[in-house]
């Protein structure tokens, strides 16, 4: 069932067109992720779609009776509302049969208006929507309910408004960039919250494990062309370059045609034949494909870099607090060349603090910070490009010379950085502030390497950043010779560069775990499978009376299937990570990626299907 159809759509602003004449649908069920580069005009469609804004040609059309929620990069919400307030003053159907069923009650005599309403709150089961939304609250770390919206961060409102878009069950879910401003633990939350509930979602995202695991189809926006991939981000991966390289084949083959035509025109005498004049139409159209180049840009950073001496960086026994809410308590470390940390942890737990002081940004209160003499660092930090009224791209740059000296003596200008940051000469001279939220990462990003850093710290570098540019900075972050450490909840960016994770598990506790992210999920659930084995085990040996049901004891037979489904999902899980690594196969063909991708999800379906019966069992125990 087809749910919203897009014709023909075009943007632009004055002499720059970000896309023209794209079409495509949108049907029940399918979760649609658009990928395309920083400015090609992907947040201008989402908002066309959800009627932000209008196209300057074609329509969309929805079909009558769904609804449709539109979460935005940037949410507008009341600032004078506390966060319960704003739930309950959105246009969300369930409020309107919860305010209608106590409407029907304080009116008994009319049995036809209750019976109307009751039969409203069951078929939406509206009966237990303060339970729902005071969950997914909480799951977002909202659990403040009487917090004014104005005294909210920018991420605690995405939050918010991510989760006004779920309460509201839509028919179609529209999300631009979800999972920013989400720690791991809410992404990993959510993508399990969309595996579940039957919604359809069009995305635009950068977080590629959360492409891999929710959407089932990819859209490209390359070149105002639009591709179709009927597969996640993996089968997208595989089939875009067996494009990629048929179309090189193709544009090869056009070529030498194109240099025979040439020749058999040079031969052609001045008077020519009705034949001769339908070959020489031929001839125009084959010369514009023949001269067609795809506009590929490929950023090669050699930037020269002062070597690291013996003595880097020194944590001795540093301690942080505010208030009664501490930080780091007595954290010793010494880095090492060539370190490569990730820092996780929930959002609150001191991970920006820690980088400020490590930068000495912040003092401490105990302890001491040791920098080494050859140190320089670079900070990305989430604050960005400061603004300048009137200031324009290369500018920016220039703030730290026309020249930036890279290996072996040689030097780059400006202007040609930028063009290997994807800004070409015209886009150098457009005003920053014109620039879209990707691009001016992409500036600031440009602004951090350009000084020749020998120990980066990145703050949530990915953060709006498009797929192409976070393939170029992992590129150029795997032959980085320095140290680096890496705040960021895409899971896809810390598995590619990070060797080892610094846990912030909050109240000054930071736990050094030796691997990448998804060894770390690994570890973890093995925890969780292992503490459940030794509850089951320690029931054992102080539950002598199975057979006893009362007083939250579990019959026999449920005890046997509390043991057994231990078993079964700790072997499901093991499963589940092996299915995960094969993904990582170069030489997957797409089927075989299509077969492994429907494995998986049944694989989820039954952990997540076993999990809810042990939860179920295991409350009844410990009753």
């Amino acid at each position: 069932m087809n749910l919203l159809t897009v014709e023909n759509i075009s943007k632009s602003y004055g002499e720059l067109v970000l896309f023209s004449d794209i079409s495509f649908g949108i049907n029940k069920d399918q979760k649609i992720a658009l990928i395309a580069k920083n400015g090609s005009g992907k947040t201008s469609i989402l908002n066309i779609m959800s009627g932000k804004d209008t196209s300057e040609t074609g329509q969309v059309t929805t079909r009558k009776g769904i609804k449709v929620s539109f979460l935005e990069q940037e949410p507008d919400l009341n600032p004078s509302l506390t966060i319960e307030q704003t739930i309950f003053t959105t246009d969300n159907e369930i409020l309107k049969v919860i305010a209608a069923y106590e409407k029907a009650v304080e009116n008994p005599d009319n049995a036809d208006q209750y019976q109307k309403a009751f039969e409203a709150m069951e078929r939406l089961n509206a009966w237990d929507f303060e339970t729902q939304y005071k969950q997914i609250l909480f799951q977002l770390q909202l659990s403040n309910l009487d917090a004014k919206v104005s005294t909210l961060s920018g991420g605690q409102k995405k939050r918010l408004a991510l989760a006004n878009a779920l309460l509201n069950k839509p028919d179609l879910l529209i999300l631009d960039e979800p999972t920013n401003h989400l720690d791991l633990e809410m992404i990993e939350w959510l993508e399990a919250y969309f595996a579940k509930e039957s919604i359809t979602l069009f995305m635009v995202t950068h977080d590629r494990y959360f492409l891999d695991r929710v959407c089932n189809e990819i859209i490209e926006l390359d070149n105002n062309q639009l591709y179709t991939y009927k597969g996640n981000y993996s089968y997208y991966l595989t089939e875009k370059e067996s494009r990629l390289e048929r179309e090189a084949v193709e544009q090869q083959k056009t070529k030498m045609l194109y240099k025979k035509e040439l020749d058999w025109m040079r031969r052609q005498p001045k008077a020519r034949t009705t034949k001769s004049k339908s070959r020489i139409d031929d001839f125009a159209e084959i010369k514009k494909r023949a001269h067609q180049r795809r506009i590929e840009h490929e950023v090669q950073l050699e930037l020269n870099m002062e070597r690291l001496g013996s003595k880097i960086l020194e944590l001795h026994n540093i301690s942080k607090s505010y208030g009664d809410k501490k930080i780091l308590d007595k954290f010793d470390y010494n880095f090492t060349k060539g370190e490569r940390v990730g820092i996780i942890g929930k959002n609150g737990t001191g991970k920006s603090t820690f980088l400020n002081i490590i930068t000495q940004g912040e003092d401490v209160e105990g302890g001491k910070v040791v920098v080494g003499d050859t140190v320089k660092f670079g900070y990305y930090t989430q604050k960005g490009i400061p603004d300048k009224e009137g200031q324009k791209v290369i500018d920016v740059i220039r703030e730290f010379g026309d020249y930036i000296p890279l290996k072996k003596g040689r030097q780059i200008s400006a202007q040609q950085l930028l063009e290997r940051f994807l800004f070409d000469r015209k886009k150098q001279y457009d005003f920053v502030e014109k620039l879209s939220g990707g691009e001016r990462k992409r500036l600031y990003l440009c602004t951090v390497l350009i000084q020749n850093p020998n120990f980066l710290i990145l703050d949530e570098p990915t953060n709006d950043l498009d797929i192409v540019t976070l393939n170029v900075l992992e590129s150029f972050l795997l032959d980085f010779p320095g140290c680096l450490i890496v705040v960021s909840h895409d899971r896809y960016f810390m598995d590619k560069i990070v060797d080892h994770l610094f846990v912030f598990r909050g109240e000054g506790v930071i736990e050094d775990f030796p691997g990448n992210y998804s060894d770390y999920r690994i570890y973890e659930s093995s925890k969780v499978i292992e503490e459940r084995e030794n509850k089951t085990n320690s029931t054992e040996k102080t539950e002598n009376n199975w057979r006893d049901t009362s007083g939250g004891k579990l019959s026999y037979s449920e005890q046997k299937e509390y043991k057994q489904l231990e078993k079964d999902i700790q072997k499901l899980e093991e499963k589940k990570v092996v299915l995960q690594n094969k993904f990582t196969d170069p030489d997957l063909d797409g089927g075989e990626i299509a077969d492994l991708s429907k494995e998986l999800k049944e694989i989820t379906d039954t952990i997540e299907e076993k999990t809810e019966r042990w939860f179920e069992l295991s409350s009844i125990l410990e009753g």
